[in-house]
């Protein structure tokens, strides 16, 4: 029970920090550039129509709206942060944590573009990979580098962690 508690309590702590380095790229470009960003609002909605049974929309905008929403894509947002991390922490084992390394951080951000390019758009409502937007490349490379981003923010975050821990230590 200590061992599940301890990996939990790494992918939590990792995750959202992860997830948090995402959200500040994020914020960067939208600031800086004018780029446009995910309004997690959507998934929000998206989810709220899922659980009734809705999987894909035409185009989520347009699908009625679901009370809490925003929160609710929001909390998904860093829940996601938190199973990717577990996932990291899975493959690579529990040791990383105490010893993060960026080879293995990366790799699961790279390979967790998947689930933007193979779930998240089609169901909202962009196609596969973002094939029905009007832009499909730009969309690709900004996922395809927010994910990167996401893994640098898993290697970060480890390394944070562990620098903190050292401190208190």
């Amino acid at each position: 029970m200590a061992e599940l508690a301890h990996f939990l309590f790494h992918a939590a702590v990792v995750g959202m920090g992860a997830t948090l380095v995402m959200d500040a790229w994020w914020l960067c470009q939208k600031h800086l550039f004018g780029v446009p960003v995910l309004d997690y609002a959507m998934v929000g909605r998206w989810l709220g129509h899922l659980v009734r049974g809705r999987l894909r929309h035409d185009a989520i905008k347009d699908a009625p709206r679901v009370a809490g929403e925003r929160a609710i894509g929001w909390m998904a947002h860093y829940a996601i942060g938190v199973g990717i991390a577990a996932m990291l922490l899975a493959v690579a084992g529990v040791e990383w944590a105490h010893a993060p390394s960026p080879g293995p951080a990366l790799a699961m951000g790279l390979v967790s573009v998947l689930a933007p390019f193979l779930v998240l758009q089609p169901a909202l409502g962009a196609g596969i990979a973002a094939s029905r937007t009007p832009r499909p490349g730009v969309a690709r490379r900004r996922s395809l580098v927010t994910h990167l981003v996401f893994g640098l923010g898993l290697y970060l975050a480890g390394e944070g962690w562990m620098l903190l821990f050292r401190l208190a230590g």
